[in-house]
């Protein structure tokens, strides 16, 4: 089962073309790498697939029902009520944490589940208590986001996007506000994730995270996928010399 296919995806930003024409697929359990240098649409893919950004052209579908339709080349969306069930489906973990600052850790986790999901407030404490335990953070539970540091601030972000039990996560640049020892304990989690196969997409510009954890990798480049496949084909034997000259540049 598919669980996000996006085709013949088109978003302008006035009369800039971002993304030119993109189809993408991700099976269930799957992990998926995108890569590619900045502005070339891999973040605006990622809003467009999670209703942050509109399309202005092509189809959505989640689990295999269509979402958003393509009309003649045009995007229709359904309403809001769909929209917000459909966003059930997938947590998304930004790059700057995207934290409530008056809100503790543990309210910042369990807001979404009790508030928008309805759940049972004590349910999902339990559940929340071993989510916490899970990205090491069981004695933060009553500190605010400016108590922690970046890495720990990331891992209530996980945390708070698994608490919402998405089929789906996707990650944008998880790792770029952070230094080399707090990027890896990200990565270290994302690692147990993929091993526990949840289906993920991560933009990332870790190359050697991207080659070690991922199914499938997309080189996107100009607004379009220039290239993908398995991380030893993709990142290890590209084809194409727009890829080949990115990874050169990254000293890969």
């Amino acid at each position: 089962m598919n669980v996000i296919a996006m085709e013949h995806v088109k978003k302008n930003f006035g009369e800039k073309e971002v993304l030119k024409d993109i189809s993408f697929r991700v099976r269930e359990g799957e992990v998926v790498s995108i890569i590619g240098p900045s502005g070339s649409g891999k973040s605006t893919l990622l809003r467009c697939a999670t209703f942050l950004e509109r399309m202005n052209g092509g189809s959505l579908s989640y689990l295999d029902e269509e979402v958003v339709m393509d009309r003649d080349g045009i995007s229709v969306y359904p309403g809001k009520s769909v929209i917000r069930k459909v966003c059930n489906n997938f947590g998304l973990v930004f790059q700057n944490f995207n934290l409530f600052p008056h809100y503790s850790v543990l309210k910042n986790v369990m807001d979404a589940p009790v508030n928008i999901q309805k759940r049972n407030k004590d349910e999902v404490y339990e559940e929340v208590k071993l989510l916490l335990e899970k990205v090491g953070l069981s004695d933060k539970e009553k500190a605010y986001p400016c108590e922690l540091s970046g890495g720990q601030q990331q891992r209530v972000a996980i945390a708070r996007a698994l608490a919402m039990k998405p089929k789906m996560l996707y990650f944008d640049e998880p790792t770029s506000a952070l230094d080399p020892e707090l990027t890896a304990e990200i990565l270290k989690i994302m690692k147990e994730l993929a091993a526990e196969k949840m289906t993920m997409v991560i933009v990332t510009h870790e190359i050697e995270f991207a080659k070690a954890v991922s199914d499938r990798v997309i080189f996107m480049d100009e607004g379009v996928i220039v290239e993908e496949g398995a991380p030893e084909m993709v990142i290890d034997n590209p084809c194409n010399d727009r890829t080949r000259e990115f990874l050169r540049k990254l000293n890969y």
